[in-house]
């Protein structure tokens, strides 16, 4: 005969069952029970910036701030600052490297600045380029090449350069891979052999027409913004109307959706001739950060040399008198007489 087990055991056997897996579970997870993805957790008490962020500043008409930045120390501030976007840019050849061009720099660099820049900026959505000679060959190697810039750099989305067909092909198939893309048109720094070197954009009809027709290529191929590059301010307005993306203005005039400057550029780090020759007329520096640098610098070379630093304020670290006679015994055992005396001396002097 066999025996009835009342069902309200098992009810009870059952929801035990469950809250022991789900405790499992949350020991075995570190992410918020309320998110499905939630990834390394962030140190800044702000979430971070995403796509949805972004199309809802625009659908509102709130401007997008973007700064290109290439390494911890600028990223932090970045994210102290609450720009929305910090975009790791090829330009990093000229300012960081010291290249005339933006061609030299290769990906496995631009991965060291992109993984410098995730560590330090938490909030910011996090852009990294695809360097020259990385994404033109085929859809395949661009998508190969953004693949990397997101798992070994850290980055949240790719930027790419022009709108040739081949890079609205690579665009799509990156998108197509799941990877959110930005593009580029106007001055596209990678295309200066054909460009005639850093010239302005969208200057004639045929040129203004072109940035337009580039840029909405570009939407369509799915891209989520478009970055516009030295163009006059009325073909950067009317591409701005004419995309459902936002526009990101660099030397495009006020009538973009966003704006992006250079970090060390806005900053006025450097003023060292190349660094003059390559800084473009259209950033403005809201400090003369290069100066005080140099002035601290400067500073500190003539400290060193008249012996005035280090002082005893920045010369915290102190033996007491017992272990500076038992190191002054060891030292003449070691047949070390002089060194001996020049501890003793700089004991005497110390402040007790």
């Amino acid at each position: 005969m066999a025996v009835r087990v009342p069902t309200t055991l098992f009810s009870r056997l059952a929801i035990s069952t469950h809250k022991h897996l789900l405790y499992q579970w949350r020991c075995m997870s570190n992410l918020p029970e309320n998110s499905v993805y939630g990834g390394p957790k962030s140190q800044s008490s702000e979430k971070r910036v995403t796509l949805t962020n972004l199309r809802n500043k625009h659908k509102k008409g709130e401007p997008i701030t973007v700064v290109t930045a290439y390494d911890y120390p600028s990223a932090v501030h970045l994210d102290e600052a609450g720009i929305d976007v910090c975009l790791v840019g090829d330009s990093a050849s000229m300012v960081v490297h010291g290249h005339d061009t933006t061609l030299p720099i290769t990906l496995d660099e631009m991965l060291v600045h992109c993984r410098a820049v995730a560590r330090g900026a938490k909030r910011p959505l996090l852009i990294g380029d695809l360097p020259f000679g990385t994404y033109e060959s085929s859809p395949t190697q661009a998508v190969d090449t953004a693949v990397r810039v997101l798992k070994e750099g850290g980055m949240d989305a790719i930027k790419l350069e022009g709108g040739s067909p081949s890079r609205i092909t690579a665009a799509k198939a990156i998108v197509e891979a799941g990877i959110a893309v930005m593009g580029h048109v106007g001055l596209t720094p990678q295309a200066i052999s054909v460009l005639g070197g850093f010239r302005p954009q969208g200057k004639s009809v045929a040129s203004a027409v072109k940035v337009v027709e580039t840029a909405m290529a570009l939407q369509e191929a799915g891209c989520f913004s478009v970055v516009l590059e030295c163009v006059p301010a009325p073909v950067a307005a009317a591409a701005t109307s004419a995309l459902n993306i936002p526009t990101i203005g660099i030397g495009a005039g006020p009538f973009c959706s966003g704006q992006v400057l250079v970090y060390h550029d806005l900053l006025g780090m450097l003023q060292h001739p190349h660094h003059a020759k390559v800084t473009p007329k259209f950033c403005k520096q809201y400090a003369r950060v290069g100066d005080v640098i140099n002035k601290a610098l400067s500073e500190y070379k003539e400290e060193v040399t008249n012996r005035s630093f280090p002082g005893p304020l920045h010369t915290p670290y102190k033996i007491s008198e017992a272990d500076v006679n038992g190191f002054l015994d060891e030292l003449e055992k070691m047949g070390l007489s002089e060194a001996a005396s020049a501890a003793a001396t700089v004991a005497e002097k110390a402040p007790r």
